[in-house]
């Protein structure tokens, strides 16, 4: 299980006003040792405590690999580059298809548990100017994910990420993905999912809702930014 991935770069980033919001999407490179608590790296800002960070997301990591597919897909724009998805984490060799549910991590003196895939919301329309961009991003399922921090500590980008520790019946992100975006009704799926102990306390809500109404919750201001309608 030792498994060892370098990161790349590491992103903190404050709140601003940019591309019409309130939003600390743009990130910059930090270097050195910083701390990570329990909300998330030292001097990292969120704009929107209500669908953003907390301790189920303290942590964004996205793989860089993805943005080769962003610049293939829409070619006008020319800056496809890291941390343009509002990251922390930075990765080559970690994509949804192989990262599962639960899994975690040594990272320095800390340690980090993968809690869930992020959600696109509107924001990213608004940082790419383009008016479907989280919609596009939620249905193939390149989102990137959260990590909980189980211990807080001093980290750094000198200092891999080990793996420590896999549920014994993990999913993978891409697989919860697919399931939670692309298949939201699927009963038996859904059971799968409310069946995976380490899913964000958030999701798991909205899974056993799904179980219980047979409905969909409203996605209308999560990916669009406007308010829901009937």
């Amino acid at each position: 299980m030792k498994k060892e991935i370098y990161l790349n770069s590491i992103y903190s980033g404050n709140v601003e006003y940019c591309y019409g919001l309130k939003t600390a999407i743009n990130k910059s490179l930090v270097e050195g040792r910083l701390y990570l608590s329990f909300e998330g790296l030292e001097g990292d800002e969120c704009a929107d405590l209500r669908h953003h960070g907390g301790f189920e997301r303290a942590l964004h990591q996205y793989p860089s690999e993805h943005y080769a597919y962003w610049q293939q897909k829409y070619s006008s724009i020319m800056d496809w580059v890291v941390p343009g998805m509002g990251e922390n984490l930075s990765s080559n060799g970690m994509t949804e298809e192989t990262v599962c549910l639960g899994d975690r991590y040594q990272w320095g003196e800390a340690v980090i548990e993968v809690s869930q895939p992020r959600s696109p919301c509107f924001k990213l329309n608004k940082r790419w100017g383009i008016d479907n961009f989280s919609a596009d991003m939620q249905q193939v399922s390149r989102c990137g994910w959260f990590y909980r921090v189980i211990q807080a500590g001093m980290v750094s980008v000198d200092e891999p990420l080990i793996l420590i520790a896999q549920e014994p019946n993990a999913m993978t992100l891409r697989e919860v993905c697919d399931i939670f975006f692309g298949d939201p009704l699927n009963q038996n799926k859904l059971l799968m999912l409310k069946q995976q102990r380490k899913l964000s306390e958030s999701w798991k809500c909205k899974v056993i809702a799904r179980l219980e109404s047979q409905e969909v919750e409203r996605w209308d201001f999560r990916l669009l930014g406007h308010e829901e309608t009937l």
